[in-house]
């Protein structure tokens, strides 16, 4: 006796593989999403280092601004426990090789942020009426040309950063 047709498409169909709902965050076969990783790795690294190394007044005072721990001062805060720069307070850990990776998670946001800033710096100068040849004294560069490259760059990445978000 052959199977009648509902049978051989039913068995056709648990043959196939099935289609499964995207996977869950949790799912260790499956890699994250990178942007989203970057922002949670950006944010425990801020905690890391506010928590370890300005958790209190006396060392919030090293900072630039101490009632915020931004970006920007949390790399600055662990170079300068690095370098020597600052000193531990009593009772503070010393700084391990978590807090240099959390600083270094931090990086290409305070680049960015930079960048940003350099670029609107150089978009108000020109609206000011400044020359090239004023801002490439400004910034140290030897050209007017070199000024204007480096305005496009900024500009470019930038406005892809923008755009990514």
């Amino acid at each position: 006796m052959s199977p009648k047709p509902e049978q051989k498409q039913q068995s056709r169909q648990s043959e196939q593989p099935q289609q499964s709902a995207p996977a869950s965050p949790a799912d260790p076969f499956t890699p994250p999403d990178p942007e989203q990783a970057r922002a949670h790795r950006a944010a425990a690294s801020l905690f890391r280092i506010a928590e370890r190394h300005a958790g209190s007044d006396e060392q919030r005072r090293r900072q630039i601004h101490p009632a915020v721990l931004s970006p920007h001062e949390a790399v600055r805060l662990v170079s300068f426990l690095l370098s020597g720069a600052a000193q531990l307070h009593d009772g503070e850990p010393e700084v391990d090789q978590a807090d240099v990776t959390a600083a270094l998670s931090l990086v290409p946001m305070v680049r960015g942020e930079m960048d940003e800033l350099e670029a609107g710096l150089l978009q108000m100068a020109r609206g000011r009426g400044m020359t090239w040849q004023e801002i490439s004294f400004g910034l140290g560069l030897g050209t007017p040309q070199a000024a204007r490259q480096r305005y496009e760059r900024l500009v470019g990445r930038t406005a892809t950063e923008s755009a990514a978000d």
